[in-house]
Parts: C-alpha cells; sequence; structure tokens
C-alpha cells in the first residue's frame, strides 16, 4: 500500500503523541504518554520506502547534507496543523527519522505546571539562565513558555539561535528575530558571537555544544544580557560542574568566578507519566542563586548545594525529591514511578512521610 504522510502527521496530532519514529523494518512507530506504540494499518517500511518518505520533504541542500553527515536536523510544516522538529539519520545503510510535535500554541508557565519562580527568570535585566534535563523532558517547551511571558511584558529585542527552530513567536510588545543553524547560521558559537553586535536584550541559544559557545554565553551574561540556555544535565549541581569542567584546569578559575557573577537560576526538568494514564506531568528541580550558592561556585564546592535546595523553599527553590514528593501527594503520580525517577529514593520516601504527617 501506499502511504500517505500527511495523513501519518496528522494521526500523530490526534492521538497527541510527541514523537513519530521512521525506521526500516518496523511499522511507523508512536511515542505516547511517553510508550511506543505501532501505527496499526501501516505496512512495514522498507529501507525504500524510509527514503522515499523523507527526502520528498527536503530541499535539495538538505538532501545533500544528509548524505555528507548523514544526519540532519530540520523543521517541518503542515500549514495550519502542526509542525515537527524532524532528525533525519542513516541507520545500517537505511535512512531512519524522528519527528518530534511541537505545538503551535505557547503554552503559559503556569498552565505548564513550573514553579512560581521561573517568573522571576524573566523579570532579570541580564544574567544566565539554564533549562536542563534529558532529551524529551520539555526544556524546549518551558524556554518558549519564558520568552513569551518577557515578550509580552517588555519591550526589547529577544534574539534566538536554534537547531532547528521549533516555537515560532510573533513579534508582541518585543521584537523577535529566530535564527535557525543550516540556513541562517553555520553554528552557535558563530551566531552567538554575531547576536553581540545585534542589540539583544535577551539571547535564546538551543544548547551550549562546546567551550566556545559556553564562553560567550557567558560573557553575554555578564555585559548586560538575559541568555537563556539548555544542558543534558540530571540535576542543579551537575549542571555548574558541567560548565565548569568544559573548561581547562588554567581557565576554570576564572569560568566560577564568571557563573557564580551571572547566573540567575538553574532549572532541572523531567516529564512523567500521569498516575491515570492521561498524559505527563512536569517535575523541576529549582536552583535561585542566593550569596551561599554564589560563594560554593566560586569555591568549586558545588557538593554543598544540594543541602541550600532542601533549605532555601523560602526563595523558591526545590530539589527533585521535594517535586516529585509534591505530585505523589497531589494523587498526580505513583509512588513507584517517583521512587523510580528519584536519585534518593530513601529521601523521597522521608518527604511524603513528612507531608502525610503534616497533612
Amino acid at each position: 500500500m501506499s502511504i500517505d504522510f500527511a495523513d501519518l502527521l496528522m494521526e500523530v496530532v490526534a492521538r497527541r503523541a510527541s514523537d513519530l519514529h521512521l525506521s526500516a523494518g518496523a511499522q511507523p512507530t508512536l511515542r505516547v504518554r511517553g510508550r511506543l506504540e505501532r501505527v496499526e494499518g501501516y505496512p512495514v517500511l522498507s529501507g525504500t520506502d524510509t527514503r522515499e518518505i523523507v527526502y520528498s520533504i527536503l530541499s535539495g541542500d538538505q538532501r545533500q547534507r544528509l548524505e555528507t553527515n548523514w544526519q540532519l536536523d530540520f523543521a517541518y510544516s503542515i500549514p495550519g496543523h502542526a509542525r515537527f522538529r524532524v532528525n533525519a539519520y542513516y541507520q545500517r545503510g537505511a535512512i531512519g527519522a524522528a519527528f518530534r510535535l511541537i505545538p503551535f500554541d505557547l503554552t503559559a508557565i503556569d498552565d505548564l505546571g513550573l514553579p512560581p519562580a521561573v517568573h522571576e527568570f524573566t523579570r532579570k535585566p541580564r544574567g544566565f539562565v539554564l533549562v536542563t534535563g534529558p532529551t524529551g523532558s520539555g526544556k524546549s517547551t518551558s524556554l518558549a513558555a519564558m520568552i513569551d511571558e518577557i515578550n509580552c511584558s517588555r519591550e526589547e529585542h529577544i534574539m534566538t539561535i536554534e537547531d532547528p527552530i521549533e516555537f515560532l513567536h510573533a513579534h508582541k510588545k518585543c521584537l523577535v528575530n529566530q535564527r535557525e543553524l543550516g540556513s541562517d547560521a553555520q553554528s552557535f558559537a558563530e551566531a552567538l558571537k554575531a547576536a553581540l553586535r545585534q542589540d539583544p536584550d535577551v539571547i535564546l541559544v538551543g544548547e551550549m555544544r562546546d567551550i566556545e559557545t559556553m564562553s560567550t554565553a557567558l560573557t553575554a551574561a555578564e555585559t548586560g544580557h538575559l541568555v537563556f540556555a539548555t544542558l543534558h544535565t540530571q540535576d542543579t549541581a551537575q549542571t555548574v560542574d558541567r560548565i565548569i569542567d568544559a573548561f581547562p584546569t588554567g581557565q576554570q578559575g576564572q569560568v566560577r568566578m564568571q557563573l557564580s557573577v551571572a547566573l540567575q537560576g538553574i532549572m532541572t526538568q523531567q516529564l512523567l507519566p500521569t498516575a491515570d494514564g492521561s498524559g505527563r506531568v512536569v517535575a523541576c528541580e529549582l536552583l535561585v542563586p542566593n550569596p551561599a550558592v554564589r560563594n560554593m561556585i566560586r569555591e568549586g564546592k558545588t557538593h554543598q548545594i544540594y543541602s541550600v535546595l532542601q533549605t532555601g523553599a523560602a526563595q523558591g527553590m526545590q530539589t527533585m525529591d521535594a517535586a516529585l514528593a509534591t505530585l505523589i501527594r497531589a494523587g498526580k503520580i505513583s509512588q513507584s514511578l517517583a521512587e523510580s525517577r528519584s536519585s534518593a529514593p530513601e529521601e523521597l520516601r522521608r518527604l511524603i512521610g513528612a507531608g502525610a504527617m503534616a497533612a
């Protein structure tokens, strides 16, 4: 049977899936609420099928880049219905692809279930804000919500550098320019250096992949810009270490000093399936640097940050375990799931017990 690819993509939207996978030797497969499901009624795809589908949505330049680099990031849209972030790649000599659904509508910070302190990040005049977590944890969605809040409340110039552009931002109170790697810019580092000459107030760096990007982002945050960026780290203290450890030993002291001054917040998040199976909910660890945290970063004592997170609720801070315990008490997730996602299950059980006693 011939495959109507537009219908297949609309199936992703209709079933509220987050991803579509095309792979030779398998039926088209959706990720629905975190689990993979085959799409019934579609045949097992051959290498020819996957190649024809992917090539049908690529420009000549994109085909060349895929054949040269053996992988390609790009955005694809069905006008009026959906946008997708796509990664096409070679595997076992055939072409495969992963399509991530990007919602058209921007969701507000509160509607996403993010901590109230996240609003404060959008009000900072300058500094460095990091959103971290594993792939598929909703980092892009959270960042889009923050950028949209700035767009609605400030009268400034926002510059984003993405690979590819995911959420489209209209000009509201702010002027928003969005640059995409491959079509608008050569690399994150080059685009970020150029951004400093484009009179931005707010800069979004889709991903910090190398030392040059990290260094330029830190400098931008120090010199009066509000910089948002992402990293694939599992907690807030690890995020600080990841940035510092990326630099040669001789530079690490200077980077600690820069980060201790520029950092305005780190949010580490993960998405969890709800207990009733109806969707997914976000759990966040939040670090809001106070003088004690800045001193720990400066002196290389990041292992002590967790204790500040535990006692910093008044400043909007919370540990991942505290977030998981709150979701359990609200009946949104199961305790067994929370324990499997917790880095310290004993601490999680203690928090659940303490919360039950207080109730």
